[in-house]
């Protein structure tokens, strides 16, 4: 996300990269450029968080994690708030949806923002447009829906982060080991607020979000960029994170819950190879896609197969969600101090980014 960033600071005419930080002591001193593969930027990686004061920055693309640190990456927002700086970030997941996140959290977020005349939006890496503005926008072009889903189907073997694939997703782990990332009630915290932003926007009232989770083991062994992962090891996983409304909102049978009316349902079907549980949703072509089905009349199916990096997907799904995020930049340095979410800040055409 960091060298999305950068690539999508560089390319953006509004925007001047002014500043790059980063927790990593081999990478200080490394011109942006080294990273990202743009034209060089005059622009040094520095362990300084000071560094963005002393260029003057009015906005800073926080693209650090925060799955295993989220208390600290609160914090630094928190800093930067305070201090005038506005932030865009995929990090703080209870910021999704700020109607449905913890009230202790948002007051927080507030304070901070007021005390320094900032703004801050937050949206996913998964991508956050495709489980916000995408269905959103594809939901109305139906006259009546039953179901709003939003997929993302991918092998992880292309992914570029190993940390991520084998600890937090659990692929190559024993399969009585239950990965960080579908402990119970994780999926909920991570993407039951979109799911919750998307309900309020249907008009539709939730009785609650439910989760399911469903995981295989590796019939053979597997190797790949990230190493070896041993037959009998986790090697698929899918779950869904969906909106159970307080009244029938339509029909049909929704998947794991059975006939249980669920309208509004995120899943995510990750793999370690193509070759395991071939009867799972596939992508359309290569290591992966994005997708947005609305079942309804009309049925509407949209994909989104991005590439970047040489034609790597998950490069690709990466850029459109740090391009997102950064192409708000221009929009929030209008607005007045606050929390913002997917539904208030529009999605920008790429104006000035045609090269000739």
């Amino acid at each position: 996300m960091g060298r999305a960033a950068i690539r999508a600071v560089v390319g953006h005419p509004g925007l001047t990269l002014g500043a790059l930080v980063t927790s990593s002591q081999d990478k200080a001193g490394r011109e942006a450029a080294d990273f990202a593969g743009t034209e060089a930027t005059g622009v040094l990686a520095s362990t300084d968080s000071g560094a963005f004061e002393d260029a003057g920055v009015r906005a800073v693309a926080y693209m650090a994690s925060g799955d295993i640190r989220p208390d600290d990456a609160l914090a630094d927002i928190e800093g930067l708030l305070e201090s005038g700086v506005t932030v865009v970030t995929p990090s703080i997941y209870d910021l999704y949806d700020p109607a449905s996140a913890p009230p202790e959290t948002v007051a927080r977020v507030e304070a901070a923002c007021r005390a320094g005349g900032s703004r801050l939006f937050v949206s996913g890496v998964d991508p956050g447009w495709g489980n916000d503005v995408l269905p959103l926008i594809a939901s109305g072009l139906c006259h009546s829906i039953t179901e709003v889903r939003s997929q993302e189907i991918f092998d992880y073997s292309a992914y570029d982060q190993e940390f991520s694939v084998r600890e937090l997703v659990g692929m190559g782990k024993p399969m009585d080991e239950v990965p960080p990332m579908v402990a119970p009630g994780v999926p909920t915290m991570v993407w039951g607020g979109q799911v919750a932003m998307m309900a309020r926007v249907l008009g539709l009232e939730l009785e609650r979000i439910d989760e399911s989770v469903e995981r295989l083991p590796l019939e053979t062994d597997v190797h790949n960029a990230m190493g070896h992962f041993e037959a009998g090891t986790q090697g698929a996983l899918r779950f869904e994170v969906a909106g159970v409304p307080t009244r029938p909102a339509g029909g049909g049978d929704s998947g794991p819950r059975g006939a249980e009316c669920t309208p509004i349902v995120i899943e995510h079907v990750t793999r370690i190879d193509p070759s395991v549980a071939p009867h799972w949703p596939q992508p359309t072509t290569g290591a992966g896609s994005h997708r947005v089905v609305v079942e309804g009349e009309p049925r509407l199916e949209i994909t989104v197969e991005a590439e970047s990096e040489g034609g790597n997907r998950a490069a690709g799904g990466n850029a459109t969600a740090a391009m997102r995020l950064v192409a708000a930049i221009p929009w929030l340095l209008e607005r007045p101090a606050g929390i913002y979410d997917a539904t208030d800040v529009p999605i920008a055409p790429g104006t000035g980014r045609i090269k000739t």
